[in-house]
């Protein structure tokens, strides 16, 4: 069970959109203050990694 390029971009991308969930989840219901912000703005960012990662599979 051997992983290439591919499969690694898409477990990497599966666990940036879990964790942008998390961290979003996060930011709306833990945090009220200015924190929440600053995790739902990092959760944005980790779904925008994500989508490169997803955009890579099969060019690399």
């Amino acid at each position: 069970m051997g992983m290439n390029k591919n499969t690694v971009l898409a477990w990497a991308t599966f666990i940036m959109i879990f964790v942008g969930f998390a961290l979003i989840g996060l930011g709306a219901f833990r945090y009220d203050d200015v924190a929440g912000w600053g995790f739902a703005s990092v959760g944005i960012g980790f779904f925008a990694i994500a989508w490169v990662f997803n955009a890579l599979k099969g060019r690399v």
